[in-house]
């Protein structure tokens, strides 16, 4: 297994076009920088890019007033403060004031290299009681439990947001092969380390919580850490790829998480 959070060895991606822009006001407190209406990986890996700049130039102190930075899988939350922006562009509203800000700085970093993301493998066990619905994503799927596996653990993968609860990645694309819904009735609670699979996509539950995905196995990696930093072990812009491990390493490396 290679080693947890090693650099990309591919080319940064390049940024988006800022002719592709779009604002869009969430609330007095947040403006949404929409890349696209459609979601695609291309699309995705931009805004896992743009976030990322805007991250490093708000901690560079370019961003006045910007709290926080949020990509999502075509969009960029940016959480600001009305009051910081407010006095920035006389006669413009604390809105416009920040898209004007965001627009400015993200073209004066047009050029700069994008930030990519780490590299990382996640171990995974798909013994039956990890794994209780993989016979019937099989049927579902027309494939054996071990086609399954071999499917799920094929590829890189993107880590196109993180969501739903702290720490909680969606992971994709899998293969077409791999394209089943989410299970009609949802469960009330999904062991922490689980990883669900539904359209094409898995989910890592990171703690104990309800969830509707079909349940593929399980990893004893520790998804959120409040305690650690970050926080969070996956973050967009991520690349994973699944692992299958025995019963017996699972163990062993739930028992070294737990220390």
């Amino acid at each position: 297994m290679s080693e947890l959070g090693r650099i990309l060895d591919e080319p940064p991606r390049a940024p988006i076009s800022p002719a592709k822009w779009q604002f869009e006001p969430c609330g007095d407190r947040c403006v949404i920088l929409v890349l696209g209406s459609v979601f695609s990986i291309d699309l995705n890996r931009q805004a896992a890019s743009v976030g990322s700049q805007l991250r490093a130039l708000s901690a560079q102190g370019q961003l006045l007033g910007v709290t926080d930075v949020v990509s999502a899988m075509v969009t960029v939350g940016i959480h600001y403060s009305p009051e910081s922006v407010a006095s920035l562009f006389p006669g413009a509203s604390p809105y416009e004031s920040i898209c004007t800000l965001v627009c400015k700085r993200l073209n004066d970093a047009h050029d700069a290299r994008a930030t990519i993301g780490n590299r990382l493998d996640i171990p995974v066990c798909y013994d039956t009681e990890y794994a209780p619905d993989l016979e019937d994503i099989a049927q579902a799927c027309g494939l054996t439990a071990n086609e399954v596996v071999a499917a799920h653990t094929a590829d890189w993968l993107d880590v196109l947001m993180v969501g739903f609860a702290p720490g909680h990645p969606y992971i994709g694309m899998h293969d077409s092969a791999l394209s089943l819904p989410r299970r009609t009735t949802p469960r009330t609670l999904v062991r922490q380390g689980s990883i669900g699979i539904a359209n094409r996509q898995s989910v890592i539950y990171p703690a104990d919580l309800p969830g509707g995905w079909n349940l593929i196995g399980r990893t004893p990696l520790p998804m959120f850490s409040p305690l650690s930093e970050p926080p969070c072990l996956l973050q967009g812009g991520d690349q994973i790829r699944f692992i299958p491990i025995t019963r017996h390493e699972f163990d062993l490396l739930a028992g070294e998480n737990a220390k």
